[in-house]
């Protein structure tokens, strides 16, 4: 069973060429971001910018992918349009399990194509077709074509940008079996940059399991923690949009633009307000048992014959507070109708989001003018920040053009920076307080998901610096041994390490167990000297005027305490990122002859 080299196939859409190419390193990276840490070294450019035809779009699955329920995410790695460094993203849909089933640890795509073009690959099948006449087709209308162009079976995944890609917006996503998302920092721009509309991965092949008692008893107790107890009863039910009421009460929910941070029309938008009124079905990604991905329904009435349409859109705590709460829309079928919109296009719905409640305040406050904004923006309209979402993906003037690459960016130029709420991107949806507030701007992601430091707000009334920062590095060290397996971070409460080590095990990869911690921090340092070796200065991370200006459930924000984390989390990064474990030479990892 165990497999100690990756198997990784490498696309290149300028020559047309591809080929297969085993690399060792498995005891080393594990997997998933790991690999793709890996992978970047050997085919990426640290001197070249990240629109470079050299530089790859990166996709990678771990060591469990398939074999276990939850293991179910892939790596999306890439140099990112919007800070022009090393980044990553995470999405589920059935990309992982299609690329074990295509019998691959990674697919790395390099290259230009000359036209628009869409990309199929399994383990006896590659093929690229000219799409061209599918310039300007929005994501969803992509995958509906792309599907009748690539026919396959339950083991076929879809990946596909939409406008927004094409034209080069700077948070412009992949879209994924259509309600799962490579979301943040670009991905989808880079495809565009490809001239990539489009991949397809068909998992056209099976794979073995392991033989004897162990694996399926494991299988068995690791799926009845998952679907017979609490633990991920919440992810099922209301689902991650259960979090609005609690952030709510503990006076952490972004609200206008973070000019609050609770609101007493909360409870409209609630979890449990959107489950009522709005929820159609669940759905879930391959290999999972939960079924977290919640899908709610849009209904327009034709005027002309009294006639409605319906239309399925995901949705989860995230959309909803950026299209929600930051937008004070109050409607829950108006949140849907916002989040449709930005699917089509082909945005990150929390960049979007946040981004128009910046040209709102802009607009308020007199910073723009509707000479820039082409409508004008009041809180709760939602037609008019439908209206701003298409001009994000298809900027009609150098404005909406600017603030496509970024509602920093456009700040600087046009004035507002004091209240644009961007912690490294446009922020997450946790306005918990100084620790999240450092994790966010500095961590490697810039996400809420690099480390648990909205979690860590909650749950410490003391402002102690360097017990925080330990929990940052610890907790972000752990996050990537799942990340590099490659699992669904709801699951870190079930996969812990002797379940971990017990998975490993029954596969075959036993000789890992009690080094997790020790690969887990060579991957960390390795990611981090990436990004430093592409400019990255934490030192220089400044954190908007407007976060200082908040007052969460422990009271005003203590400005001192935020300054100190910033400078001693940059401190941390430095130390990571030179440190000697994080070198990678990829040809040590080639296998000769291969």
């Amino acid at each position: 069973m165990i497999r100690e080299f990756f198997r990784v196939m490498v696309v290149n859409l300028t020559t047309g060429k591809t080929n297969i190419v085993e690399i060792g390193g498995r005891s080393e990276f594990l997997g998933g971001c790991g690999l793709a840490a890996l992978l970047f070294r050997k085919y990426g450019r640290v001197d070249a910018d990240w629109d470079h035809p050299d530089q790859p779009l990166i996709l990678t699955i771990g060591p469990l992918t398939g074999y276990y329920p939850l293991m179910s995410k892939t790596c999306c790695a890439f140099r990112s349009p919007y800070h022009n460094q090393y980044a990553e993203s995470y999405a589920g849909g059935k990309s992982a399990l299609s690329l074990r089933f295509a019998d691959l640890d990674g697919l790395v795509v390099v290259g230009r194509a000359e036209r628009l073009t869409a990309l199929c690959v399994g383990s006896r099948r590659v093929e690229t077709r000219d799409v061209e006449y599918m310039r300007g087709f929005d994501a969803l209308q992509t995958g509906r074509v792309l599907r009748k162009i690539f026919p396959g079976s339950g083991r076929r995944s879809i990946l596909r940008i939409g406008p927004a890609g094409e034209n080069r917006s700077a948070f412009a996503c992949i879209n994924v079996d259509t309600y799962r998302h490579f979301g943040r920092l670009g991905g989808g721009t880079v495809m565009g940059a490809k001239n990539l509309k489009g991949i397809c991965i068909l998992g056209d092949r099976g794979f073995p399991l392991p033989e004897g008692k162990a694996y399926p008893k494991l299988y068995q107790h690791i799926f009845e923690q998952l679907t017979t107890t609490e633990m991920m009863a919440k992810y099922h039910g209301v689902g991650t949009a259960v979090n609005i009421s609690p952030l709510n009460k503990l006076k952490s929910l972004p609200w206008k633009n973070l000019q609050q941070t609770s609101s007493p029309e909360a409870d409209k938008i609630s979890g449990e307000t959107f489950a009522d009124d709005t929820l159609l079905r669940n759905a879930a990604c391959a290999g999972c048992p939960v079924g977290c991905i919640h899908v709610g329904f849009v209904r327009e009435q034709f005027q002309a014959n009294n006639q409605y349409l319906y239309r399925q859109v995901g949705y989860d705590y995230e959309p909803i507070f950026s299209c929600g709460g930051m937008l004070e829309v109050t409607d829950p079928g108006q949140v849907l109708r916002i989040l449709d919109v930005i699917e089509k296009v082909g945005l990150d719905n929390m960049s979007a989001g946040v981004a128009l409640a910046w040209c709102t305040e802009a607009l308020d406050k007199g910073v723009i003018t509707e000479a820039e904004t082409l409508v004008r923006f009041n809180w709760g309209d939602a037609d008019t920040y439908m209206k701003g979402v298409e001009f994000l993906g298809t900027p009609p003037n150098d404005f909406y053009r600017l603030l496509a690459q970024g509602t920093m960016k456009c700040a600087r130029q046009y004035g507002g920076e004091d209240f644009a709420c961007v912690l490294g991107q446009e922020m997450a949806g946790y306005a918990t307080g100084e620790v999240f507030f450092v994790s966010e701007a500095l961590g490697f992601r810039h996400a809420h998901l690099d480390a648990g430091g909205y979690s860590w707000d909650q749950k410490h009334e003391e402002r102690e610096v360097e017990p925080a920062l330990d929990f940052l590095v610890n907790d972000g060290r752990d996050r990537i041994v799942l990340n590099s397996m490659v699992g669904c971070l709801f699951s870190r409460g079930v996969y812990k390490d002797e379940e971990l080590a017990a998975a490993l095990d029954a596969l075959g990869y036993g000789e890992l167990n009690g080094k997790l911690q020790d690969i887990g921090q060579r991957i960390q340092c390795a990611r981090w000297r990436l990004r430093l070796d592409m400019g990255y200065d934490p030192d220089k991370v400044k954190i908007p005027k407007r976060y200082t200006e908040i007052t969460t459930w422990k009271g005003p924000l203590d400005v001192d305490y935020l300054d100190a984390l910033r400078r001693g989390y940059a401190a941390r990064i430095k130390a990571m990122g030179t440190d000697p474990r994080g070198e990678i030479d990829p040809a040590q990892y080639e296998r000769k002859g291969k």
